[in-house]
């Protein structure tokens, strides 16, 4: 009888459930940070293939214009102008972030976001502007490699955008709890990324191609 009360209650407890718990933190503190760097270093190698791209089909003008006859370097200056003020203000709202400021660091991260809306509406200016001229980037090998370019930094710098909108709300919702602080430190990282890319696009298509 005994031996039967014993199998039976081994077998319930066979049955019932049971709580396991790791025995560590199952995301790791630098995780996150490796796996962005990581990201960051991949899109390193394709701006590094566009740049080679457009180092070898920058001069192919096939008979069309120039970059000394296309560009408008007071407005690029000004687009660059927007684009690294928006990483100053990032900054602000990075510090904020460490005083624990929400309504701080929302209101720099509103700022940051303007200046990257004024940048991107300035190069769609420039972009309408110049298939308005004619110089589209079907027009030759020099103007397909610089839209691609450039289209590609927009691109991120949209993204980007979006990114900040979404993060802004979360941080609005939530505050500033640890995983919002992890993601403000991505786009951080994002964003000082996008500013040091346009500082080649800046000093290797627009200013080599006008002097």
């Amino acid at each position: 009888m005994s031996d039967i009360r014993y199998s039976a209650g081994a077998a319930a407890g066979a049955l019932a459930p049971r709580d396991y718990h790791p025995a560590e933190e199952p995301h790791p503190e630098n995780g996150t940070a490796l796996g962005f760097w990581l990201y960051l270093m991949s899109d390193c190698l394709i701006f590094a293939a566009l740049f080679a791209t457009y180092g070898v089909l920058g001069r192919s003008y096939a008979a069309g214009p120039t970059g000394a006859q296309l560009f408008d370097l007071p407005l690029v200056a000004l687009n660059t102008a927007f684009l690294l003020l928006s990483s100053i203000t990032f900054g602000f709202a990075m510090l904020r972030k460490q005083m624990n400021d929400v309504r701080g660091t929302l209101a720099w991260l509103a700022i940051t976001g303007l200046f990257g809306l004024g940048f991107l509406g300035l190069e769609l200016y420039e972009f309408s502007h110049l298939i308005h001229q004619g110089a589209g980037p079907q027009r030759s090998a020099f103007l397909s490699a610089f839209f691609t370019l450039v289209g590609t930094h927009g691109l991120h710098v949209t993204f980007g955008l979006i990114w900040l909108v979404v993060l802004m709300l979360q941080i609005g919702k939530h505050g500033l709890i640890h995983e919002n602080k992890r993601r403000l430190m991505c786009l951080s990282m994002f964003w000082h990324f996008l500013d040091v890319v346009w500082i080649g696009v800046f000093t290797f298509v627009y200013l080599m191609g006008v002097l």
